[in-house]
């Protein structure tokens, strides 16, 4: 059986060899943590963008888009604390000279006994079978409360020491709970130390303190700064939404596990502004609302769960990650935040303009709190192709490969493939391409057997698959087959347009939020 890594290695693999995902830079090795999209990672890349600004801004009156630069002015970065707090806490194996986040150790060593638990529970399940109860054999089985306890304990202290930004006792917590290097197996560890993500750059020509800017660490920034240009010159009425995809740009020293943490990145980011006193509703609204656009996506709804954060960030009081069952573990996929009013009031003290929102129905001037949600769109397309991998054995004993991509998301919406080069039977392809392309991205096909060429389709993940034979001369008709059942219909070539339609449209996630 394929362990966790081997489903990552075999996905790396797979992006690669498809034109998905490219290491950057191959051809001088590469550059660490950063890789490029190909001609079908970018048509994913951008259909998952389009899922998403299209559920954010086009099916909700009160939420528009904006797309701020990546320069601003570095005041900005002082005002939103970033210079001062933008920080993770990085310590080093002394032995294999590898460098850690503490607290991702931590949470990693507590990932562990809840695998423990959830070890038990499955016992129970397999054991006594419709008669389980789990809600009851988690509140009094021994094992699962002694461990339960252990997590708390740990979770208490790790929260206490970040908070306190006591990195002694983050590092005394490491060494107490035995945790060693996962390379060298070695637990001699050094101080934990603060680390600034920021990546900065000089402006123009004339070096020196005065010309240094950031490249933006996230993209929420240029959100705030806008609030009162987007609420002015679009009317907007709170609560109102700004939303915004963007690259930003963060100097990780651990980035690893291929595009799930890289130093350049893109975000999916929407500010919704509330007034004050009702940002908590607003924050389970936007729970519910994000975990079920994950969910749409057709995948297995056990790979989703919540998480509230340990420590809070400075700007909030409420905070918690949607997390994904990655071929890594459960790992943080979108954040959900109470922001408070902290981003707005900081950039009124440091620029010295208000910041406020006049509400005509109860008649008073106020600075808005906010809700934020933000998802990596990186993160979001490993997310994606962690889901739709698969390697199935079929009836006949023979196995295929196939990426089973939510159809709306597929870089190509249907392939055409004459059954030979000859006969006309190419020019009919390439007639019935010129009828679909307008509406979907076509890929014509006409190299090798009819059946590699239908593999070569379900491994790129195309949901349908048009065989242009002689009968189709007499009669217009195709062969058309399903990329998931892999049955095969003959329709006719007037029909082709809905019978694809019907199936890859956005429409059929769009209807289910």
């Amino acid at each position: 059986m394929a362990t966790q890594d081997d489903k990552l290695k075999d996905i790396i693999g797979h992006a690669k060899e498809f034109g998905f995902i490219f290491p950057s830079s191959e051809i001088y090795d590469g550059l660490s943590a950063t890789y490029d999209y190909g001609q079908l990672g970018v048509e994913l890349k951008n259909n998952i963008k389009n899922y998403w600004w299209k559920s954010m801004v086009h099916l909700h009156e009160n939420i528009v888009g904006i797309d701020a630069a990546i320069f601003m002015h570095p005041e900005t970065w002082k005002a939103s604390g970033h210079v001062d707090a933008f920080n993770d806490p990085l310590i080093d194996n002394k032995d294999s000279k590898k460098r850690y986040r503490a607290d991702v150790l931590i949470e990693e060593h507590i990932e562990k006994i809840r695998t423990k638990i959830n070890k038990d529970v499955a016992k129970g399940l397999k054991r006594f079978g419709k008669d389980f109860n789990e809600q009851e054999f988690r509140a009094t089985n021994p094992n699962v409360l002694r461990r339960e306890a252990e997590i708390k304990s740990i979770e208490d202290r790790m929260r206490e020491g970040l908070e306190k930004e006591n990195l002694d006792a983050i590092k005394q917590l490491i060494e107490d709970l035995g945790i060693a290097c996962p390379i060298s197996g070695s637990k001699n560890w050094t101080d934990v130390k603060q680390f600034n993500l920021m990546f900065s750059t000089e402006l123009g020509s004339v070096s020196g303190e005065s010309a240094k800017i950031y490249l933006r660490p996230e993209t929420a920034q240029g959100i705030f700064v806008n609030f009162l240009n987007v609420q002015k010159s679009g009317r907007m009425k709170i609560p109102f939404g700004i939303a915004q995809i963007g690259k930003a740009f963060r100097n990780e020293i651990v980035a690893r596990q291929f595009i799930f943490r890289m130093r350049e990145f893109e975000q999916m980011e929407m500010q919704f502004f509330v007034r004050p006193g009702e940002e908590m509703r607003w924050y389970e609204h936007w729970k519910a609302f994000r975990i079920n656009w994950h969910k749409v996506l057709g995948g297995d709804e056990s790979n989703y769960r919540f998480h509230d954060h340990i420590k809070l960030a400075h700007y909030a009081n409420a905070a918690s990650d949607i997390e994904f069952n990655f071929p890594m573990g459960f790992k943080e996929l979108e954040g959900i935040h109470s922001r408070t009013d902290f981003d707005l009031k900081q950039h009124e003290k440091h620029s010295g303009k208000k910041l406020r929102y006049f509400d005509p129905e109860i008649n008073k001037s106020y600075v808005p709190y906010v809700i934020e949600t933000s998802i990596g769109l990186d993160r979001m397309f490993l997310s994606v192709l962690t889901m739709a991998y698969k390697e199935e054995t079929l009836e006949d004993g023979t196995k295929r490969t196939v990426l089973a991509l939510p159809p709306a998301l597929a870089p190509y919406k249907v392939a055409v493939m004459p059954l030979t080069k000859k006969d006309g039977l190419p020019d009919k392809a390439r007639e019935i391409i010129s009828r679909l392309k307008v509406d979907f991205n076509c890929q014509y096909d006409e190299k090798d057997s009819i059946g590699k060429r239908y593999r070569r389709q379900d491994v790129i993940g195309t949901p349908f698959s048009v065989t242009v034979d002689h009968q189709t001369l007499e009669d217009n008709t195709v062969t058309i087959r399903d990329r998931d059942t892999m049955a095969q219909e003959r329709v006719a070539i007037a029909d082709l347009h809905q019978i694809i339609d019907n199936k890859v449209s956005l429409r059929n996630l769009l209807k289910q939020l």
